[in-house]
């Protein structure tokens, strides 16, 4: 009989860029429309209101992918140098590093003779790749992915970015904010359901403290801009 492969897709697998895509729309809908929200209540004209939103948009897009970038290659270092590590030390002491592993396996639940055959062919199939993945953590899945970390964010605040701008080209005025907070509150309620959704987690509880967190923002800069600014 033909056997059958079977293929999961896990939630895990989608972590390297669910996170940067999720922080990064976010980030660009929410700090986008705040300072378009600030700037407003400030009293500035409509032609410094978009200017204002479109400069925003790119400065926080390279924003993002500069912190992405840096940020992820910090990762991606210390996964080079404990890869170079391990097989240094798979090299130089084969024995303890099978009684490292072996180990690990007792800690799971193995008793000992079957922990050293367990450690004995996977060694013989992929030493380094054991090591890393029971050792270390590190795996293909969780791996980490600078540029794509740094293009995903930059990409996604973009995107969110350019709803609150829009928005600012459609409405003026006294309803210029009006639009812009409920605007921004219902695509930070959207991107909060979706990014909970395809995480796993609950869709309602993850919109919720978006728009929470959202609405304390833009109230925040609207305080600022009028405070400081004059009434539009």
């Amino acid at each position: 009989m033909a056997i059958r492969k079977h293929r999961e897709r896990h939630l895990v697998q989608r972590i390297g860029w669910l996170r940067a895509a999720v922080l990064g729309a976010n980030d660009g809908i929410l700090s986008t429309a705040s300072l378009i929200v600030g700037v407003a209540a400030a009293g500035a004209s409509s032609t410094t209101i978009l200017l204002t939103g479109v400069s925003g948009l790119f400065a926080g897009a390279m924003s993002m992918a500069a912190g992405e970038y840096v940020s992820v290659s910090s990762q991606a270092d210390t996964e080079r140098a404990d890869i170079a590590r391990e097989t240094a030390e798979l090299t130089e002491e084969p024995e303890a590093e099978r009684q490292e592993l072996a180990a690990i396996y007792r800690q799971r639940g193995l008793d000992h003779d079957l922990s050293l055959a367990v450690a004995d062919q996977l060694m013989a199939h992929d030493a380094l790749g054991s090591h890393l993945r029971d050792e270390l953590g590190i795996n293909e899945q969780l791996a980490a992915r600078p540029v794509q970390a740094a293009l995903t964010s930059a990409a996604s605040f973009a995107a969110g970015a350019a709803l609150p701008v829009m928005a600012s080209l459609l409405f003026g005025g006294r309803t210029l904010v009006a639009a812009v907070v409920a605007m921004t509150l219902a695509l930070l309620a959207v991107t909060g359901a979706v990014g909970a959704q395809v995480g796993g987690a609950n869709w309602l509880r993850g919109a919720a403290r978006v728009m929470f967190w959202g609405a304390l923002a833009m109230a925040v800069t609207f305080g600022i801009g009028r405070l400081f600014g004059t009434s539009i």
